[in-house]
């Protein structure tokens, strides 16, 4: 739009026409109604040729029948003669056949915006390129850890691939794909995966699948599942694990990571008639697991959140807990009645017909047992039972921890 190098000010603009116009009807406005305005030397034209003003940069939208923008100039000329030329464009009273409107928002001085973001930026700079040279004695001892488990690292067979610590020794093995997924099992203390780094499965890969409970973790990609076919056909593998579509091993965090393995899947689900992997499967079955377990969480939310609604079994008892209380609930569990729990038996000799239950923070014996069932209630919730040695049929005991 300008030249950085000999820009001093920006003439910013404000545009509005009754009417639909194009950009070059607002270029054709700005020279045609400013030419001869201020005499040849502040000749829009001339300025342009001779680089002390820059491009015309016009901005426009056209919505229902009107047009709105902004327009931008850049100047190299001083203050004053700036300060003229941006004064004339408010004259511009008509673009194409439209009336219009042309109004100066503000000249912006392009040397005062370069000093504030040389501030700005060395500012962030004196905050984050600076090393102050202070010891965090948990960042020392985390480097150290992730330098040991990374060291632990081993070189398994005549291809020397990378593996866990205990790869050799462990009566299961977990298969990956290259030696960054190794490295990211261990930083989690898994330390018995192993890399075939390549889709040639090596020779030593078929051997301890045969010797060992073999799980195959591969990336939620292509190349996983390419690996993964090939694993199936040349080795003994037992179980499969897959990271989420588009995620890798060596990216996951340890969460990320042990849910695959949780829900590793065995073989033979995922083989079909001619002996090979059904990715299409393989990937159905993972997220049948994923939408399981998503499932079961959101019951066991439900479930939480319920409980805690003011008005359950549960909240009510939270209420009385540590109070050594009873109350009397209707079947809508208001509350119709409350005492000391030592006090529950005169509390059940005076409760209005439509009683229904009672929550009390203590232990309930045989004596508070048959108090309810005179009373006719349906239940008592209380912490614990005992003694308990007729329970009536109609009487419903609820233990609430």
């Amino acid at each position: 739009m300008h030249s950085q190098d000999t820009t001093k000010y920006l003439i910013h603009l404000k545009i509005e026409a009754e009417g639909v116009v194009r950009k070059s009807d607002v270029v054709g406005a700005i020279f045609g109604q400013t030419e001869g305005l201020l005499g040849e030397e502040l000749d829009l034209r001339e300025l342009q040729r001779t680089g002390r003003m820059g491009r015309i940069d016009v901005q426009i939208e056209s919505v229902k029948g009107e047009t709105r923008g902004d327009v931008h100039m850049a100047s190299s000329l001083d203050k004053a003669e700036t300060a003229i030329i941006a004064a004339s464009l408010e004259t511009i009273d008509r673009v194409g056949p439209c009336i219009a409107r042309v109004t100066v928002d503000r000249i912006e001085d392009i040397r005062v915006s370069k000093r504030q973001q040389i501030i700005d930026r060395a500012r962030e700079l004196l905050i984050e390129s600076f090393d102050e040279g202070t010891i965090d004695t948990n960042v020392i001892m985390d480097s150290v850890r992730e330098s040991s488990r990374i060291e632990k690292i081993i070189e398994v067979g005549e291809e020397k691939l990378p593996a866990g610590p205990n790869a050799l020794d462990s009566e299961a093995i977990i298969v990956v794909e290259g030696r960054a997924d190794v490295i990211n099992l261990l930083r989690y203390g898994i330390k018995n995966a192993i890399a075939v780094e390549g889709t040639n499965i090596p020779e030593t890969i078929v051997n301890l699948c045969n010797r060992k409970t073999a799980t195959a973790f591969v990336d939620g990609d292509r190349g996983g599942d390419l690996i993964l076919s090939e694993l199936v056909q040349v080795a003994e593998i037992d179980f499969v694990a897959i990271s989420p579509r588009g995620r890798s091993v060596e990216d996951m965090s340890r969460k990320e990571i042990i849910k695959p393995l949780r829900n590793k899947i065995p073989v033979e689900y995922i083989i079909n008639k001619e002996g090979e992997v059904d990715i299409p499967e393989l990937h159905h079955r993972m997220e049948m697991i994923d939408s399981s377990t998503r499932e079961r969480a959101r019951r066991h939310q439900e479930e939480v959140r319920i409980q805690k609604q003011p008005g359950s079994l549960e909240w009510h008892m939270a209420e009385v807990k540590e109070k050594h209380t009873a109350r009397i609930l209707s079947k809508k569990r208001d509350i119709l009645g409350e005492s000391d729990a030592d006090l529950v038996d005169d509390l059940l000799s005076h409760i209005p017909p439509e009683s229904h239950g009672l929550i009390i923070d203590r232990m309930v014996d045989q004596k508070v047992v048959d108090y309810a069932f005179d009373a006719d209630l349906a239940y008592v919730a209380a912490p614990d039972f005992s003694g308990i040695v007729k329970k009536p049929v109609s009487l419903k005991l609820i233990k609430i921890s």
